[in-house]
């Protein structure tokens, strides 16, 4: 669902994909490999950090398991998978620091330097998982309303004989033409007497709202469709879109 909200808001680019790059190193491309783990330390990072609850440097050695759980997923990543990379190496590097954390738990001469004012090892982990438990709930729960919303969004786009394909396939090329197209559909959203003329006769306004905008009436004949799109968005209880919709805008 992520992507198909990037290919309608965003500019399409020509830099190759993080999957393609994950591709290309299974096919024995090693210095890639070398190339994209350096270039996502702060990601592993991050993510250790996350289940460590302290900040994390190159030299611990939870950071160590966590450059190996990044470079499995790497090895083990399928888009078939239906999830990005990141978001597989992110599970992952999870679950292989909180093995650790339970096999050190093991031994009382291992310090865990966890926040030792919480409990026992087993009890620091049993917090841990949990936590992230609700982490993964709460973005299976936001992608579970993205793709609601989705399909909210393409039934109100057949009213107006629209498809999302037609969108994604339509919608202008350069980040600046978006960006206009978009500023053109927030001043027509705003506009009472116009966005009810819109919805009334399921046809963009294009003289009165060339009055309105600094593009040409024929940029706005060959926008049109996108105008129309981001109308019904600004206009409706579109809330992940309208995320995306703000991302371009300030941009």
């Amino acid at each position: 669902m992520r992507v198909m909200l990037s290919l309608l808001f965003l500019a399409k680019k020509k830099k190759q994909t993080l999957e393609e790059s994950v591709h290309l190193i299974q096919q024995g491309d090693k210095k890639l490999n070398d190339d994209l783990i350096e270039a996502y330390k702060p990601f592993i990072a991050k993510t250790v950090s996350v289940v460590c609850k302290r900040y994390i440097v190159h030299s611990d050695d939870e950071f160590s398991i966590g450059l190996i759980a990044f470079n499995e997923a790497i090895q083990k990543y399928s888009p078939e998978r239906g999830s990005s990379l990141l978001s597989f190496a992110e599970v992952l590097i999870k679950r292989r620091v909180i093995d650790y954390i339970r096999q050190q738990a093991k031994n009382p001469t291992v310090s865990l330097e966890l926040q030792p004012d919480i409990g026992d090892s087993d009890s620091r982990v049993s917090i841990i998982e949990n936590e992230i438990s609700l982490d993964d709930y709460r973005k299976k729960t936001d992608e579970e309303r993205r793709r609601e919303e989705i399909f909210r969004f393409q039934a109100h786009l057949r009213d107006f004989e629209l498809s999302f394909h037609d969108l994604v396939e339509q919608a202008p090329k350069h980040a600046d033409a978006r960006k206009n197209a978009i500023q053109a559909a927030k001043l027509l959203a705003e506009d009472k007497e116009l966005r009810e003329s819109l919805f009334e006769k399921k046809r963009l306004p294009i003289k009165q709202l060339e009055e309105m905008v600094h593009v040409s009436r024929k940029t706005l004949e060959r926008n049109r469709r996108y105008i129309i799109a981001m109308t019904l968005i600004l206009s409706g209880d579109y809330v992940y879109m309208k995320d995306y919709i703000k991302g371009v805008l300030e941009s």
